[in-house]
């Protein structure tokens, strides 16, 4: 078993919360198995506690991976693929991981591809989605407002988008 009761925990589809306990249930009439109970947003989830719930639920992000994404918010961001569909697709396969790493760079990209030309609808929504993403668990790692996590994401991108158009304007 991975978690304790206590653990502050990411789920990749509902966001940060935290193991309020690990209960054997028996569903639809098939063999007990083990689950987690996460309290997520004043809701609770029940998540498998086997090798499966390694893709859905992980540690939140620790102190040493948020200065690692400050620093990451504010490097270089990589080219995105000018093709819409495979652009979507490309972010769908590296999300799948989960990881707030991951998060944040697909923040950063989609945030300077907006800074080149309007995002797509469908670019635009996706990042608002990993951004509410990103801000809820660096809020809850933090712990402070989401706002204040939300402002502090803001500032380190805008940072960076200074440096990628002084850099470019050098070119």
């Amino acid at each position: 078993m991975k978690f304790k009761v206590g653990d502050e925990v990411m789920h990749t589809s509902h966001g940060s919360g935290q193991i309020v306990a690990i209960e054997e249930k028996q569903l639809s009439g098939r063999e007990s198995r083990l689950f987690y109970a996460v309290s997520i947003n004043k809701s609770t989830i029940w998540v498998p506690a086997d090798s499966d719930s390694d893709a859905s639920l992980r540690q939140l992000a620790s102190n040493s991976d948020l200065t690692h994404c400050r620093v990451l918010l504010k490097s270089r961001p990589a080219q995105l693929n000018t093709d819409r569909q495979q652009r979507g697709r490309d972010r769908t396969e590296s999300l799948r991981a989960g990881s707030f790493e991951i998060r944040c760079e697909a923040v950063r990209d989609l945030t300077a591809h907006g800074w080149l030309k309007p995002l797509s609808e469908s670019d635009a929504a996706a990042l608002r989605k990993i951004q509410e993403v990103v801000c809820q668990e660096w809020a809850f790692a933090e712990g402070v407002p989401p706002s204040e996590a939300s402002r502090e994401i803001a500032a380190l991108l805008q940072e960076g988008c200074q440096r990628y158009k002084a850099d470019a304007a050098l070119s």
